[in-house]
């Protein structure tokens, strides 16, 4: 159901200067409009729902006491922020989000002025905000930062890393810490929020920092009395102790769906003269909307669904997907190996490893946002001999970096990273595409780099994994379904460092690393027909390097290509380098290397996303043609 809604006073905001027009009487009512318009507009597009439905009132105060876009609002997540873009003059174009040439799903500099910081991953609004308030003090402006941090990414230590930094600096600074998942402190209705209202008023941080300055000409042990006293009661009132000590002034918490409490809340905030503060609210994820406030995960992403139902449009799967065959394969080594063991970093759906959990809760950690504890918690179990599968997507595995070299690679420890979402990610776009863990991996001495060609080869290499117990492993896989092949009953351990032949010719190789070698194997089925026999090989280890094959390619083949889903300085580079060594381009070889092109890719269809860079059988065989000297051939194979 998507008809036209009923939302008048809605329909009279095109940005926030309308809204500040409006009587604070009527907020309440546009804020059902807004969570009107959300739920509609996802339901077309699909996206993240229960985070933004969670933020509808804190969306709508914030731009109501604050003087957006001069002041500004960092959401982190940038999912939180779908009814944020509604009321920031892009509601006509919100049945575009996510799709291709429309509104990205985050926050995004280039899209509108009132995102001035684009957030795709988490916890890093704090870092941000900070600097910004920092470059406004050495300018001498005077506007206000506000970090709206939640969804869980108070769990990453780059937020603490922030908030230990700002508290040393003094700026001013606001962060809203959205709690509706960790419930640090629950809210207790009328006292919370009249408390809320004393201490964050002009006159109690007046007494108290009167109360400061006295106390600290009394002697020490006065002085850590009194201290000791005052935060003992802020503590038993509010918990927030912790933030006190990092340098915060702590508000909070308050319930964040009444807009009678957080607007003079936020008003005391926005006219408090310096330091740090933090305000809490307490919002309940997939607020306002019955079938996501009854889901486990609060409809945190969402198909397109019937609103009134909530059931979401799914396609019939015509073969189970990587993620679900990793997570099965991976029970499967579980059950014959006690050690094996399985790391998330706060995504076990999404990796599949809630179902590894439902075989083996003990045996499954959940880490949080936090990938770079996550390597290192990896790293310690493996030297007391377990054997951790370290899930992340590709594009989160780039968090915990230092940690793979310094506390897995050099320490030579056997840690197994499945590699989820490697390549492109469709409507996620480019923050989330899987594009450098290739690069980046078989970069480290004693690496080893493995891609699957299809859900099969999935099932060897994580046996494969298993078995490799002295370095460090990884292994990766695309988001979506399989080519629908039948999977093996076991997996078998692979030789290290050897690929196969798949198909047999004489004038081009086609080399593949990773799932690009369904098209490598379309493209040489076009290529015999043009009278140009091809052989295409499927690489396996990007690292160690099948050296002996691919020698044996460049020998006996005129033009060889490396295909790979993911950007330069991968596998392609990987090859190039040993054959520029082995003296291979000294005989004439003709060599071409397909990655991901030099720039990133906007969401659309995976398929179009891997068209556009020229990975599918159509831009292999216009390769092939350009390596030969037949530009024109060429020419008309890519327009096609």
């Amino acid at each position: 159901m998507t008809g036209k809604l009923d939302t008048p006073l809605l329909d009279s905001v095109v940005n926030p200067q309308d809204l500040r027009q409006l009587p604070e009487s009527a907020l309440t009512q546009l804020a059902e409009e807004l969570r009107a318009e959300t739920i509609n507009a996802v339901s077309v597009t699909g996206g993240h729902l229960g985070a933004g439905l969670g933020v509808v009132e804190l969306t709508v105060a914030l731009h109501y006491v604050f003087d957006t876009p001069r002041d500004r609002i960092i959401w982190d997540v940038g999912h939180q922020a779908y009814p944020h873009k509604i009321l920031t003059g892009r509601r006509k174009r919100i049945r575009t989000l996510r799709q291709p040439g429309g509104l990205s799903g985050f926050t995004r500099r280039a899209e509108s002025p009132f995102d001035p910081f684009g957030a795709a991953h988490s916890s890093t609004s704090i870092s941000a905000g900070l600097g910004m308030a920092v470059a406004r003090d050495l300018s001498g402006s005077d506007n206000a930062v506000v970090c709206v941090i939640g969804d869980g990414a108070m769990s990453a230590g780059m937020a603490y890393e922030a908030m230990n930094n700002a508290g040393a600096l003094r700026s001013r600074l606001i962060v809203v810490l959205n709690d509706n998942d960790m419930s640090i402190a629950p809210p207790v209705g009328a006292m919370s929020a009249y408390l809320a209202r004393l201490v964050s008023g002009r006159a109690y941080r007046s007494i108290r920092e009167v109360a400061k300055q006295l106390a600290s000409h009394l002697p020490r042990f006065f002085h850590d009395k009194a201290k000791r006293t005052e935060e003992y009661a802020r503590g038993f009132w509010t918990g927030g102790t912790l933030f006190e000590e990092l340098g915060f002034y702590y508000v909070g918490p308050i319930d964040g769906h009444n807009l009678d409490h957080l607007l003079p809340v936020l008003r005391n905030l926005r006219d408090a003269p310096q330091g740090p503060i933090l305000l809490h609210v307490v919002t309940q994820k997939g607020k306002g909307y019955a079938p996501a406030e009854a889901a486990a995960d609060k409809y945190h992403g969402v198909n397109r669904f019937d609103v009134i139902t909530g059931k979401q449009a799914k396609a019939t799967p015509n073969a189970p997907s990587y993620t679900r065959v990793f997570a099965e394969s991976l029970i499967k080594e579980a059950e014959r190996d006690e050690k094996v063991v399985a790391i998330t970093a706060a995504m076990p759906s999404g990796t599949g490893l809630d179902l590894f959990g439902q075989a083996f809760p003990a045996r499954t950690f959940d880490v949080g946002i936090a990938e770079q504890h996550a390597v290192t918690f990896a790293a310690g179990l493996a030297s007391e001999g377990f054997k951790p599968f370290c899930a992340i997507y590709s594009t989160f595995l780039q968090r915990g970096y230092d940690q793979i070299v310094h506390d897995v690679a050099i320490q030579k420890l056997p840690v197994r990273f499945a590699i989820d979402r490697a390549g492109f990610v469709g409507a996620d776009g480019p923050t989330h595409a899987g594009s450098f863990d290739t690069g980046f991996l078989t970069a480290l001495p004693g690496m080893v780099v493995m891609a699957p060609s299809d859900e099969a080869e999935l099932v060897h290499m994580i046996a494969t994994a298993v078995a490799i117990d002295d370095a460090p492993s990884s292994f990766r896989y695309p988001r979506g379904e399989g080519v629908g092949i039948e999977l093996p009953a076991r997996g078998e351990v692979l030789e290290i460092g050897r690929g196969r032949i798949v198909k047999e010719g004489s004038k081009v190789a086609i080399l593949s690393f990773g799932t690009r070698l369904a098209d490598a194997m379309k493209a040489a089925e076009e290529l015999d027909a043009y009278g140009l026999p091809t052989t295409v090989a499927d690489a396996r280890f990007a690292k160690p390097l099948d050296t002996r094959l691919v020698l044996d390619l460049a020998r006996n083949h005129e033009v060889v290509i490396t295909i790979e889903e993911g950007a330069s300085g991968g596998f392609g580079t990987q090859v190039l380098s040993f054959l520029a060594g082995a003296g291979a381009f000294d005989r004439g070889l003709r060599i071409r290397s397909l990655v991901m092109p030099d720039f990133f890719v906007e969401q659309d269809k995976p398929e179009a996303m891997v068209s556009k860079a020229g990975l599918d059988s159509r831009g292999i065989v216009a390769t092939v043609f350009e390596a030969l000297g037949r530009d024109s051939e060429a020419a008309v194979i890519r327009s096609a």
